[in-house]
């Protein structure tokens, strides 16, 4: 069978820097290919290629066997090939069902007409969003499923999602995967690009990996599993040193000081009457489900957004009471949050891996002397991307020209150059590979044992259960049960984030 899309012995390269070298890859008509590796193998930009956002420097692109050459995202659209981008491209001030029809409008338009058929469309894909709302108004869920609706309305042949799956709750993935299943049921090819390896197994019929921007394995889904992946993708096997193994009990770290205790603390209906306290030296996790209130309460913390201001409970640093109305003052106390929205929070995309990590420097008045210095700014860069293992040409480049897992270790630098007594990780490893997965745990666990105080909130109880010293569990907008590192398992605490 002829592949709908072949790309031949494809090189591409920036700034003289090859990002991908002699890649052969084939999808064939109305199948599931995973297309799999650590943050920088070159997964994004082998899609962007067929997507139009990319131009191959070498090599050919091949659609129905002739050849192509896009300069476009709209040129690919045109030949069928549409893409669900890792960061979403929706525009902010259009309502949901205008970035819906955004491109493929009639010649003459009644809203009102947009609505009804926007609402029918997204409820025949059992996505749960108000085709009247504006885009900036959305979680980054809602974005997301947008993304996926835009890309299956423009009814192409090819559709390439970049990491769908990482703001979505399990029942939202539920109702992704029926949605990939029926549009391969019709036909549609599709490319499914994931950091969870779960999701590529029991999704994909064929699997293709790349490392360091070169192919190493295509092959059926059958042949794979866990571990099998994760050697190809690392050159080394990480199941134990990422989530540890079955059975295994470390000793939790003794508790220190208690850097911050929270007491009836308030905010409208998402945060309401919850109290926990919060020790250095030790890691505490946050288990929760989506809508919990545990991202809310970590950004009332550090300032990101204000409590109620009559009952809105009481917060202490080392003691001493702190209400924060925004985040520069808790960073000069020492409470630093490292969002888990990086695109949108987390960095200035138009500036570089220096500039943005100097930027929190300057902020928290932490810099050498009274003026601007280029080189202190350089030897700051250097001595992070080091410590981080940030993979990008140079210290110049652009931020939003890396890959998701170094976008994420630049942010967790910004936060580090400030020197945090209380350090707050939201979803650290979110649309992170597992090479850098296993980086950024190190990190973590390095902060704790360095006498920090470190919250981690997760969504990935594996992740909690192998990082956390302590876990809280939040339901409802409060912490409503507290575990043991010897007490906790999985089942215990998804029932406490449950009933």
């Amino acid at each position: 069978m002829q592949p709908i899309v072949e790309l031949k012995n494809v090189t591409k390269e920036f700034y003289g820097v090859p990002a991908l070298r002699d890649v052969s890859f084939d999808l064939a008509p109305g199948e599931v290919h995973a297309l799999l590796g650590e943050n920088g193998a070159g997964k994004s930009t082998l899609t962007k290629i067929m997507a139009g956002v990319h131009e191959v420097t070498t090599g050919e692109l091949l659609v129905d066997g002739k050849v192509e050459s896009f300069k476009t995202p709209a040129e690919a659209l045109q030949k069928g090939i549409a893409m669900v981008f890792q960061e979403t491209s929706l525009v902010p001030s259009l309502t949901v069902a205008q970035n819906l029809y955004l491109g493929n409008e009639k010649f003459l338009n009644r809203l009102r007409g947009i609505y009804i058929s926007a609402q029918q469309f997204l409820q025949s894909l059992n996505f749960g969003v108000d085709p009247t709302m504006f885009v900036s108004q959305l979680g980054a869920a809602q974005k997301q499923m947008v993304e996926i609706a835009r890309a299956v309305h423009h009814k192409a042949k090819v559709i390439i999602f970049d990491e769908p799956t990482a703001t979505l709750t399990p029942e939202e993935k539920h109702h992704f995967f029926s949605l990939i299943r029926r549009l391969k049921s019709d036909g549609v090819s599709i490319i499914f690009i994931s950091h969870a390896l779960e999701e590529a197994l029991a999704i994909s019929d064929r699997i293709t990996i790349l490392r360091d921007g070169q192919h190493v394995i295509t092959d059926d889904v059958k042949k794979f599993d866990r571990d099998k992946i994760i050697n190809a993708m690392v050159g080394r096997t990480l199941s134990g040193e990422l989530y540890g193994k079955a059975g295994d009990k470390r000793a939790p770290r003794p508790y220190g000081q208690k850097i911050l205790s929270v007491q009836n603390l308030s905010m409208g209906k998402m945060v309401r009457n919850t109290s926990f306290s919060i020790y250095s030296g030790q890691i505490t996790g946050i288990f929760g489900l989506i809508g919990s209130g545990r991202t809310e309460t970590a950004k009332i913390i550090s300032g990101v957004v204000k409590r109620d201001f009559f009952h809105g409970g009481e917060v202490k640093l080392e003691g001493r009471s702190v209400r924060y109305r925004v985040p520069r003052k808790a960073v000069k106390d020492g409470i630093v949050y490292v969002t888990e929205d990086r695109k949108l929070e987390g960095f200035f995309e138009t500036k570089s891996i220096a500039e943005n990590i100097y930027l929190n420097l300057l902020a928290a008045d932490l810099n050498k002397g009274l003026t601007v210095s280029y080189s202190e700014m350089m030897e700051l860069a250097r001595h992070w991307t080091e410590k981080l293992n940030v993979r990008a040409i140079n210290n110049s480049a652009r931020v939003v020209e890396l890959s998701g897992g170094n976008q994420q270790k630049v942010v967790i630098a910004r936060s580090l150059v400030q020197r945090p007594k209380l350090i707050i990780f939201d979803e650290p490893t979110r649309g992170v590979d597992v090479g850098a997965i296993a980086e950024l745990h190190h990190v973590i666990n390095q902060l704790a044992d360095s006498g920090l105080a470190v919250v981690v909130i997760s969504s990935y109880l594996p992740e909690v259960l192998n990082l956390a010293d302590r876990i809280l569990v939040s339901r409802q907008g409060r912490v409503v049960e507290e575990f043991s590192m010897e007490d906790a398992t999985e089942e215990k605490i998804m029932y406490a984030a449950v009933h």
